[in-house]
């Protein structure tokens, strides 16, 4: 895949690569990691081949303004976000320095090394997508029985901790507190659901002085030694549902800032969710370009970079 200056679809360095998920390319700095936000996008469980600008710097740096809101209720992985390539000479000894790309500014950071939960920290504020599908069948939502004559969208009576396993391909799959108990313990699961609900409390509130509802996100935890950390990326689109609250409307699907302009084209494309993937038209690459950066404009009251 080629890389421009507005489109980052993959990243080639002369480094040992740790990791190419969907969407980041991590580089292994021996006691760190390099984790660049490129600009490829997943729907369905599959990479597109059309890459939406702006997305990877729209993750990174909305990711780095969460992490530090969010450093007091606890630690997180975050090292240096890179605003001057050459900061990275830090990290590397001299014989292993390189010609860095601009790219990197603004699009990737440093972070600790540490060893991750394979779990999805789910926090639910209202009732939709999976959400909203599940209690209309059974009156619940991940176990948790709700009220009857609730509406699509509708906030719920308290936020919900709904945790999954973390796929490395494939779906996600809820899983029950017991069961993430026997991986991690009683006492360091309580911990991370105390830890997600305070973040999506901060993050909600936050939010909402900015005409912004943050509707569900999934967060993840790592162990730095014994001391439980936050990891990954945090409250972002890819990560969140979005919505803005002066077009909330109680009872219906809430757009969104996110991706759904390009499922909704998926759907209608009559893609039947095998490989390869269609490319998008350029209407919908722009629109779900848009859609994250005002959402990362909305929520920070910057320009993007």
């Amino acid at each position: 895949m080629g890389i421009d200056a507005s489109v980052i679809s993959e990243a080639d360095l002369p480094l040992p690569l740790f990791i190419r998920g969907k969407v980041r390319d991590s580089y292994d700095l021996g006691n760190h990691l390099l984790i660049i936000a490129t600009d490829r996008i997943s729907a369905f469980d599959f990479v597109l081949p059309s890459a939406i600008p702006d997305k990877g710097a729209v993750l990174n740096q909305l990711s780095v303004f969460w992490f530090r809101q969010t450093s007091e209720i606890i630690p997180n992985h975050l090292v240096e976000a890179i605003e001057d390539v050459h900061s990275l000479d830090t990290y590397l000894p001299a014989e292993n320095r390189f010609s860095y790309p601009a790219y990197l500014v603004g699009r990737s950071m440093v972070v600790k090394k540490v060893k991750r939960i394979p779990v999805e920290c789910v926090v639910r504020g209202y009732l939709a997508g999976s959400g909203w599908a599940e209690y209309q069948e059974c009156g619940q939502v991940a176990g948790f029985k709700l009220p009857r004559g609730l509406k699509e969208s509708q906030k719920l009576p308290e936020p919900l901790f709904t945790p999954t396993t973390k796929a490395d391909t494939g779906h996600d799959l809820p899983i029950t507190i017991d069961e993430v108990e026997k991986l991690v313990g009683e006492k360091r699961t309580l911990e991370m659901k105390a830890k997600s609900l305070a973040i999506y409390n901060h993050a909600q509130e936050y939010a909402a002085k900015r005409g912004i509802i943050i509707a569900d996100t999934k967060m993840e935890f790592g162990l730095d030694e014994d001391r439980l950390i936050l990891i990954d990326e945090l409250l972002t689109p890819d990560s969140s549902r979005i919505w803005e609250s002066n077009l909330y409307q109680v009872g219906q699907s809430q757009p969104s800032y996110d991706k759904q302009p390009l499922r909704d084209w998926l759907v209608a494309s009559g893609w039947n969710k095998e490989p390869p993937a269609p490319p998008l038209p350029l209407d919908v690459v722009e629109a779900t370009s848009r859609g994250y950066i005002q959402a990362y404009e909305k929520i920070t009251g910057r320009i993007l970079k």
